[in-house]
């Protein structure tokens, strides 16, 4: 037997896991390298790691490695080996030449040395020159320049060994097959499938991570899809033996295990049908079952008897610009997923952001850290044992001591005048009248307080342990000092009530009428955004930056009236602000959504929402238009519309809009985009003193939902909003 040294190439941080992949197949003296592994064996050994490997990207026959010092010294060692046993004169090949030295000019100096030296030694016999083919060579030479000393070998593998032929496109940034097979092997997945656990990749995309899994769990040689390797036309090529080998892999595979469940999920109806070609292309579809399902939808499998498993995936990295404060909030609903569905599975997430990885506020376990291309990649592994969670998850305001409390940054009791007293009296009773209602809806944001003592008028908002007042702006017939008195008395009963020790902590705003690009306009420098929840919907905030918090109380019946009645419909969310309204949609179920708005501070908050609540941007697009416009040029029909356009509106580069004057036109438009079998619009204003154009009820069936739309949080202001369901007239 003769015994050859060989070197098998692998990404950065793979090198540990490739010894022990080597070892298994029989390698003799496995050492980490730099670039790889280097290992000893028999020619059979090579096939097996070029068949089995799937950790390498090269498998390299080390013919030479000696000290160079200069072009005619490379020349030399080159030519002292004998090429004639390696390929013919009617061969073709080409050099793979890579490293540098005071001495070299580049690459291709380098690479045109040696095939000097190979095609002058074919001459120097008398013999016909062997021709070089870049693109598919019989024979392929590797030379590596370090430190001063050249390696010379065949590379037996030929295209990358990571390139398996299942998968044809991998969409942006893709994960490589041996970096996937590589995060799997250190999560201990091959042990775990032979215990009969489940493999599942809720972010799946092109299912690399599934189909590596199910190559591991089936025993399944990775490379026996592959019709070419380059030792295919090297003179040492064995024929019989490689076919022996590979007729024994073949054995292997088709005695797979049938009760393997290894399943996957993706937002993009595009991504998992190009995931089902995968499948199809290794014949695995019967073992690898991908569907169409948002992050949000994923539930652990309750019908097994094994309920352990391995919960892998690779999110999106943020490879498109303007894309990460949206990721943060994505790997933050990873993070809730892990906890709440897959608590006694081990979880597996790959993210090149290591800031991403810890939005998931989980303690990871072990952390690896892996090349993948150009990029590097952590791979965290977590034990979802349900209590590893870190994230702060109190968000109440602290009771603190009534008296003294500190205000304008001074210790001092708080003394409440009269009209303090009355409004504390007034606060007191609606939180008794709202109590019943909030525990039996589960109501976590509301509103205390509207303006119900004319002298006071503000608004009191309540979101999950944030107080939020909006002052509105003091009619000019009350005098500046007064209106400010009458501030500082609201700051004292809300301390007083609430129990708070330092106002500071209250969101303040003054509140007047906003227009054009103004109501987008940020009033604070600092990006405050908190996360609330409204039924099964998550919601970013944000108490102090902007006019408006990002919510709107008043429309939380028909936001779940939008979630009850949306399952399998096309939504369509116009004037769409920070998309809550899509967000009920989507969680109940609609097929697809599309959220239009002028907004793109509005659109960048509604794809973050979408990534808290594990919701695809693909299924549900946001669109940054002019509706009207919008609407005059788009073709598609929806189920479900909802349309709650501004009182006023002068924006830039638009048509100036006026809800009294200009709703009929826009109510024609969003009819035609309507599906006349059984499409619903909702219509809602929140203009006090608004009519509905008669003409709007002799052409459509309109019926008026403005007292159901009210929730008890406003049951004072009658016309807070009005609210109109408009369907079609039946055929």
């Amino acid at each position: 037997m003769t015994v050859h040294h060989y070197l098998a190439t692998c990404p950065a941080g793979v090198g540990v896991m490739l010894a022990q992949e080597l070892r298994a197949l029989g390698a003799e003296e496995p050492v980490e390298r730099p670039v790889g592994v280097s290992f000893s064996g028999d020619l059979a050994l090579a096939y097996r790691v070029c068949l089995w490997s799937r950790l390498a990207n090269r498998v390299i026959l080390l013919l030479s490695r000696a000290e160079v010092d200069g072009a005619d010294g490379l020349y030399q060692i080159v030519s002292d080996i004998n090429w004639r046993i390696h390929l013919t004169e009617k061969s073709t090949f080409m050099v793979d030449f890579s490293g540098r030295a005071s001495w070299m000019r580049n690459a291709q100096f380098g690479a045109q040395k040696i095939k000097d030296a190979v095609v002058d030694q074919f001459r120097a016999a008398g013999l016909g020159r062997p021709s070089v083919d870049l693109k598919l060579p019989d024979v392929r030479i590797t030379a590596r320049l370090a430190k001063g000393q050249v390696t010379l070998g065949i590379d037996l593998s030929g295209d990358s060994l990571h390139r398996r032929g299942y998968r044809l496109e991998g969409g942006l940034a893709p994960l490589k097959e041996n970096v996937a097979a590589a995060a799997l092997w250190a999560a201990d997945w091959p042990s775990r499938a032979r215990a009969g656990e489940v493999l599942i990749d809720p972010m799946c995309g092109s299912g690399t991570l599934l189909l590596e899994g199910a190559l591991m769990a089936l025993d399944r040689a990775p490379g026996l899809s592959r019709e070419k390797f380059g030792f295919s036309h090297w003179l040492g090529h064995d024929a019989l033996q490689w076919a022996a080998i590979r007729s024994e892999a073949e054995a292997r595979a088709q005695s797979r295990s049938e009760t393997l469940e290894i399943r996957g999920y993706d937002g993009d109806i595009q991504a998992v049908r190009r995931a089902q070609e995968n499948i199809a292309r290794l014949g695995l579809e019967g073992v690898v079952r991908i569907s169409c399902k948002s992050l949000a939808e994923v539930k652990r499998p309750t019908h097994r008897a094994m309920p352990a498993g391995l919960l892998a995936m690779n999110p999106p990295w943020g490879e498109r610009m303007g894309e990460r404060n949206a990721l943060v909030h994505l790997y933050s609903a990873i993070g809730d997923l892990m906890s709440r569905e897959f608590v006694g599975w081990e979880g597996l997430v790959l993210t090149s952001d290591l800031s991403l990885g810890k939005a998931v506020g989980l303690r990871a376990r072990k952390r690896r850290r892996m090349q993948n291309g150009r990029l590097e990649l952590h791979c965290l592994h977590f034990t979802l044992s349900g209590d590893n969670h870190f994230r702060a998850i109190d968000q109440t305001v602290p009771p603190g001591d009534k008296n003294p409390a500190k205000v304008d940054g001074a210790e001092r009791p708080i003394t409440l005048s009269d009209g303090a007293k009355s409004l504390v009296n007034r606060i007191e009773k609606n939180l008794r009248r709202l109590k019943p209602w909030i525990k039996r809806d589960n109501v976590d944001c509301y509103r205390l307080y509207d303006r119900d003592i004319p002298e006071y008028s503000v608004a009191i908002d309540w979101y999950e342990g944030h107080l939020h007042i909006a002052e509105y702006q003091a009619p000019k017939a009350i005098p500046e000092d007064k209106a400010a008195a009458h501030l500082r008395e609201v700051l004292d009963a809300v301390q007083v009530v609430f129990g708070i020790a330092d106002r500071s902590s209250i969101a303040l705003k003054t509140r007047s009428r906003q227009r054009g690009r103004g109501q987008y306009q940020r009033l604070g420098s600092d990006e405050n955004r908190i996360i609330v929840r409204e039924g099964a919907a998550k919601v970013l905030i944000n108490l102090r930056d902007y006019l408006d918090t990002g919510l709107f109380l008043d429309h939380r019946p028909l936001r779940s009236w939008l979630g009850e009645q949306s399952k399998g419909k096309h939504f369509l969310n116009l004037f769409s602000y920070t998309g809550v309204a899509t967000l009920h949609a989507a969680l109940g179920g609609a097929t697809t959504s599309t959220s239009v708005d002028t907004s793109t501070t509005y659109l960048e908050w509604f794809r973050a929402n979408l990534a808290l609540n594990g919701l695809s941007e693909r299924q549900h697009r946001g669109v940054r238009a002019d509706v009207r416009a919008w609407l005059q040029e788009d073709e598609r029909v929806y189920d479900l519309i909802m349309l709650d356009p501004p009182s006023f509106s002068n924006s830039k580069g638009q048509a100036d809009f006026d809800i009294q004057a200009d709703h009929g036109g826009l109510i024609a438009l969003a009819m035609a985009r309507l599906n006349p079998q059984g499409g619903v619009l909702y219509f809602s204003t929140n203009r006090r003193k608004f009519e509905l154009d008669p003409e709007v009820r002799a052409t459509w069936v309109v019926e008026d939902m403005t007292a159901a739309s009210i929730p008890p949080d406003f049951s004072r202001s009658a016309r807070i909003h009005y609210c109109w369901r408009i369907a079609h007239p039946s055929a």
